[in-house]
């Protein structure tokens, strides 16, 4: 735990509450001024679809680099279609779509169909050439979305609480790709359609602005996202494994979120 200023007691407590079911949580958290809270922020927990956002990133740099353009058009085929979440997997055949569209469905609802679309546009080695190029460490895309976990003998998508603040921060900063891809891909992140994780006691107001990408997998719930107020800018990135259910990993993730905000003062202390 690094920083002196913030009292970061609460969100320990929240932390402990959740791991006092039996299960595990990897936490990094980074306030306006820089102050950073871990717990397990070195720790690989299965990145599920929090992978998405360097997927993200990869399609937006590949935009900037004039080889692909957000209106290109692709369409649907049954061969196509993965499990688990998201719509595509319902919709006809022959569906067109823009990579725009894509990248949408991809972040807002998660699709996994819409993902392993774009994995086949830029490649699995543009993901990771992103991830190693924004410093994580310890974080992987190996395979296509399959709607669970790895069997055995599959590769896994690994991710750190640590890496993932450090991705967040660079498009907050304009440096994961161009200025103007940042700030569509921030206003992709927003654009979120699950608002019980980090989202979940984010108080409404003006200039109170959220975004996230989510992660979902048996027994795997994660989050990784930010939250900025007229006090500044959190960057939370918080994964879970083993709790008891996915309500209680969605619980877990917003109350770290709001001891956070409190302990930065972003919120009041007893707010939402």
């Amino acid at each position: 735990m690094d920083g002196m200023t913030i009292d970061w007691s609460g969100v320990a407590a929240a932390v402990a509450a959740a791991e006092a079911t039996g299960g595990t949580v990897g936490a990094t958290i980074v306030a306006p001024g820089g102050e950073t809270f871990r717990h397990n922020g070195d720790r690989r927990f299965r990145a599920a679809s929090t992978v998405k956002i360097p997927l993200m990133i990869a399609v937006y740099r590949a935009v900037d680099a004039g080889e692909r353009a957000l209106t290109d058009r692709i369409v649907l085929r049954a061969a196509d279609k993965a499990p688990g979440s998201g719509v595509l997997l319902h919709l006809h055949d022959g569906l067109e779509l823009t990579l725009e569209d894509l990248v949408y469905l991809t972040i807002s609802i998660s699709d996994n169909t819409a993902t392993n679309l774009l994995i086949d546009l830029v490649g699995l080695d543009a993901v990771n050439d992103v991830i190693a190029s924004l410093g994580m460490r310890d974080s992987n895309l190996s395979r296509k979305m399959k709607g669970r976990p790895a069997l055995p003998d599959e590769p896994e998508n690994w991710a750190t609480p640590d890496d993932y603040a450090l991705a967040v921060q660079a498009l907050l900063e304009g440096r994961a790709a161009s200025q103007e891809s940042c700030t569509a891909m921030l206003a992709m992140l927003e654009k979120q359609q699950n608002p019980r994780r980090i989202g979940r006691y984010v108080p409404e107001g003006e200039g109170i602005r959220w975004g996230s990408k989510t992660g979902s997998l048996t027994g795997v719930v994660n989050d990784v996202g930010f939250i900025t107020t007229p006090a500044g800018t959190l960057v939370v990135a918080v994964f879970t494994e083993n709790l008891p259910d996915l309500h209680a990993g969605e619980q877990a993730i917003g109350d770290i979120t709001r001891a956070a905000l409190q302990a930065t003062g972003l919120i009041p202390p007893g707010a939402a």
